[in-house]
């Protein structure tokens, strides 16, 4: 076997799913808040994924992908257990800065759930009071609950439905939070870039320091591109190599927007191109099955 093997996969839904990889260099160097530039096979899309878990000592690094997009869905397709990553490149961008916040409250909505771990972890592990708040449509999307509960001095469930903990967003979840404990001091907030606008104007009016990470707006993840540029305060950064994070009080989130839908149309037409193929071969397939069996002489 070639590049890095896969040596777990949890689907988590019907479009989300996690991929353990075996790659001890990465799990060593790997620090919370950065991300990896992935290869599926060697004519594949290189595509960037933030490092939702790592583990030095078994030598692995943990991605979560959401199959929205042609290479995504091909990736839910072909990655399993016993096959590997062609091209496995990183830890890029700049890890998190953890500041001496004695209390830190880690939000995660949806997919960013996963990327807001590795953080909780790290504030945990230098001694922060960590509140936990983690927002899903419903009991049955729930993942991760445990790692948490581990990491975290309190966990706070948001469900759209109120299927499981508190019903509402995590926005609630948040302001619970800060009501509990009027000292806290950091808040860092990953997932949709709405949830993340959502949160930095909930805690703007008492100034606590709030940090997003604009992971979703990255392409090349190098810095070449250019496409993951970003107004943050009165400056441009680059999502890829000034961040991922930043201060959400400073982002300029109608720019993001924006700028999310740049290559909407490629990506829709890379779509339905890879799922007329996948139809082709289907066909092809299917009438292959269907010829006489040779008979032997």
């Amino acid at each position: 076997m070639t590049g890095f093997p896969i040596v777990a996969r949890h689907d988590i839904s019907d479009a989300t799913f996690i991929l353990e990889v075996h790659h001890p260099l990465m799990a060593r160097a790997a620090r919370a808040g950065q991300f990896v530039i992935v290869m599926s096979h060697p004519e594949g899309e290189r595509i960037p994924l933030t490092i939702a878990d790592f583990d030095r000592e078994l030598g692995t690094v943990t991605l979560v992908v959401q199959a929205v997009g042609k290479t995504t869905r091909e990736m839910q397709q072909t990655c399993h257990v016993g096959t590997s990553l062609h091209g496995v490149a990183g830890p890029l961008g700049q890890p998190s800065p953890l500041g001496t916040a004695r209390t830190v409250v880690c939000v995660g909505g949806g997919l960013g759930v996963a990327p807001v771990y590795p953080q909780a972890r790290a504030h945990k592990e230098r001694g922060a009071t960590v509140i936990g708040v983690l927002g899903f449509r419903s009991a049955e999307l729930v993942f991760w609950e445990d790692k948490f509960r581990e990491v975290c001095d309190e966990l706070i469930l948001c469900t759209d439905d109120g299927s499981a903990g508190i019903h509402g967003l995590v926005t609630d979840g948040l302001e619970l939070a800060m009501e509990r404990y009027p000292d806290v001091g950091e808040v860092v907030a990953i997932g949709p870039p709405v949830m993340m606008q959502a949160c930095a104007e909930a805690t703007r009016p008492t100034g606590v320091h709030t940090v997003v990470s604009l992971n979703p707006i990255m392409v090349d993840g190098t810095g070449m591109c250019g496409g993951c540029r970003v107004r943050v305060g009165d400056g441009v950064r680059f999502a890829c190599v000034d961040g991922p994070d930043f201060d959400g009080h400073k982002v300029d989130f109608a720019d993001l927007r924006s700028r999310l839908t740049r290559y909407r149309g490629e990506e829709a037409q890379a779509l339905a191109h890879w799922e007329h193929t996948c139809r082709r071969a289907e066909v092809a397939a299917a009438d292959t099955s269907e010829l006489p069996t040779p008979t032997g002489a």
